[in-house]
């Protein structure tokens, strides 16, 4: 069986087809758009229309090469910055005007449970009890679990380019008191989610994304043209001297260090004090690269549940604004609780269907 899946997210809109027979998902060819569409939004996280006609011409494209390859599809969804935006209604409307394909938004929880899977299958049952990190343009997912999905999730507001624009925009390179604010806002968002993670003591850490990817390769790990296999570590001491290292530099001299490239070397000091602070306040000392991640994690459960799972997950997906806290269950909100003893959180979420 030959399925496509479409990702649009902040920076990038990827197509990736696989073979999926055997319930393991075999890329047959990837394509990439570079939209950036978290460069083109108004004050108040509005996408403008130029980017959004862009949006709409990369996934036509994206259609019709997986109907050249003759795969089904394509799953396509959009991330955090179409699901956040105030005219995501509009953008997703206009793309399947435009296209023919029903683009959704997931929630961040169902983004993080999708990682998850796709982190769980590739680093098999030997990694035991699992923690997940994956830092978008927008947000950070959070994932736990002792099993094939995990039993807490947490999205939170801790995107590499979401910060940057946010914090780290006043001078290049910033100064101590713009690194001291970003960290003390990463330190709060994180508080309730990195304590329930250091209850749960993971065996094994597994972050993705091409964030954490380009860290890792500043850090010391091999570099992508080794292939998928190679075992690739990422240490929280290294990644501090990391944060040291790309805080020192102007954006555009940071391409010039291992593993950043250009397009990302302005995010990288966010994306660095991010993971940087999650292994910290979890009490990790180091993760696991892991290649697959969401787009692997929906041929996973389209191959493992059927075409009737993706039917049923995009039939209530829409946009979601998720904050974490704790305190007593709101309406809509979704609460993981593991024992005596476990700090609960609780991921509230106000969600609202596509278009029509």
């Amino acid at each position: 069986m030959r399925v496509s899946v479409v990702d649009a997210g902040s920076n990038t809109v990827r197509l990736v087809i696989a073979d999926v027979e055997g319930g393991v998902p075999l890329p047959v060819h990837t394509v990439k758009w570079k939209l950036r569409l978290s460069e083109h939004l108004g004050p108040d996280g509005t996408i403008a229309d130029e980017a959004v006609r862009r949006l709409v011409e990369a996934v036509g494209a994206a259609s019709a090469t997986a109907r050249r390859w003759q795969a089904a599809g394509p799953l396509a969804f959009a991330t955090t910055v179409v699901r956040t935006a105030p005219n995501r209604h509009e953008v997703l409307h206009r793309v399947a005007a435009g296209t023919g394909v029903r683009m959704c938004t997931l929630p961040g929880e169902t983004e993080a449970e999708l990682t998850f899977l796709a982190a769980r299958r590739w680093l098999g049952w030997k990694a035991g009890p699992l923690a997940l990190l994956d830092i978008g343009g927008g947000s950070l997912e959070v994932a736990f679990g002792r099993g094939r999905m995990p039993g807490f999730v947490a999205s939170l507001p801790l995107g590499a380019g979401r910060l940057t624009r946010e914090y780290l925009t006043l001078q290049d390179p910033p100064g101590p008191k713009e690194l001291k604010e970003l960290r003390r806002r990463v330190r709060h968002e994180l508080r309730d989610v990195a304590a329930r993670i250091r209850w749960e003591r993971p065996r094994t850490v597994a972050v993705t994304s091409r964030t954490f990817q380009q860290l890792a390769r500043l850090c010391g790990a091999p570099p992508g043209r080794y292939g998928p296999f190679v075992e690739r570590e990422l240490a929280c001491r290294d990644l501090r001297e990391a944060v040291r290292a790309l805080a020192a530099l102007p954006a555009a001299e940071r391409a010039g260090l291992p593993g950043i490239s250009a397009p990302r070397a302005e995010q990288s000091l966010a994306g660095a004090v991010v993971g940087h602070t999650a292994l910290k306040l979890m009490g990790l000392s180091r993760a696991v690269v892991c290649p697959w991640a969401i787009r692997e994690g929906v041929l996973l459960r389209y191959a493992e549940d059927g075409a009737d799972w993706w039917t049923d997950a995009t039939s209530t997906a829409g946009p979601v604004t998720p904050t974490t806290g704790t305190g007593p269950t709101a309406v809509g909100a979704i609460t993981t609780t593991a024992g005596a003893g476990a700090p609960a959180t609780t991921a509230v979420l106000r969600v609202a269907g596509p278009p029509a």
